[in-house]
């Protein structure tokens, strides 16, 4: 309870200081006065039985629109978050586990609850002379590993596609929404976790408020909790990093996801 009370502490200190809040709240009046932007062109889907299509590395169209519509739903997805009583009781550190475990997941659940879409483009491939030489290059500079960030590939980008398109086909609801994420949020699976009987109750509460709700609501579709959970088997597949080179690079640059993730637990949203 200590950690918790400096929890508390804390964002008193730092009210209002969160990267990506700061980030959203000065860019508000600019998107306001600009507008929704056109819709984009489809993209091109690589052709029938083609697997290097789903190999070449992909960016966001509109970096800077799409990375503040993924920073507002992570905003909101970390005050959903910090809203959970049980969430608050566990001690700080227990805390920083869970989400930076599961933020990526509950982003894109966010994303697909949001129905946010985004369109990205083909990366120009270097020809094996460029890669010749920035190998050779690198080679003598020595840069560390994480100067060189890696953009995700069309394969990637496609199954997070695939899991927003399975979730609006299901038109799953808010409440499901919030015990999707209550599942995902109280993970007892994860090392380093100390409170591992009282969080495996949580994520068990969760799994049966989903299953009595979708008996409730959906009577008729007996197969509805099933559909759900397969859901959460897809989550499993999201690449934190994938993720973070593709929606928040263009936005915090070289900030580390850690350590914003720590400011906005810290922070007032």
């Amino acid at each position: 309870m200590a950690c918790v009370a400096g929890c508390r502490c804390c964002t008193e200190r730092r009210r209002q200081s969160s990267i990506l809040y700061n980030i959203l709240k000065s860019e508000e009046r600019k998107e306001a006065a600009a507008g929704p932007p056109p819709p984009p062109p489809p993209e091109e889907a690589p052709g029938p039985g083609c697997s290097c299509g789903s190999r070449r590395r992909v960016a966001l169209r509109s970096p800077q629109v799409a990375g503040k519509a993924a920073s507002a739903v992570l905003v909101k997805t970390l005050r959903f978050v910090k809203s959970v009583p049980c969430f608050q009781e566990l001690p700080l550190d227990e805390q920083l586990v869970l989400v930076r475990s599961c933020w990526a997941p509950l982003l894109v659940l966010g994303l697909a609850q949001e129905r946010v879409h985004f369109e990205t483009v083909e990366t120009a491939e270097p020809s094996m002379l460029q890669r010749l030489l920035t190998d050779r290059r690198q080679e003598q500079q020595q840069p560390p590993p994480s100067s060189s960030p890696q953009l995700p590939s069309a394969g990637e980008i496609q199954a997070i596609k695939g899991f927003l398109a399975k979730c609006w086909s299901l038109d799953i609801s808010t409440k499901e929404y919030a015990y999707l994420k209550g599942t995902v949020l109280f993970n007892p699976d994860l090392p380093g976790l100390q409170c591992v009987q009282y969080i495996q109750g949580l994520q068990r509460e969760a799994q049966q408020a989903l299953n009595e709700h979708v008996r409730l609501i959906h009577r008729g579709d007996q197969a509805r909790f099933a559909k759900l959970n397969v859901v959460l088997s897809l989550l499993r597949s999201i690449n934190a990093n994938v993720i973070a080179e593709l929606f928040f690079r263009p936005i915090i640059g070289t900030v580390n996801m850690d350590d914003m993730l720590l400011e906005m637990l810290c922070a007032k949203l």
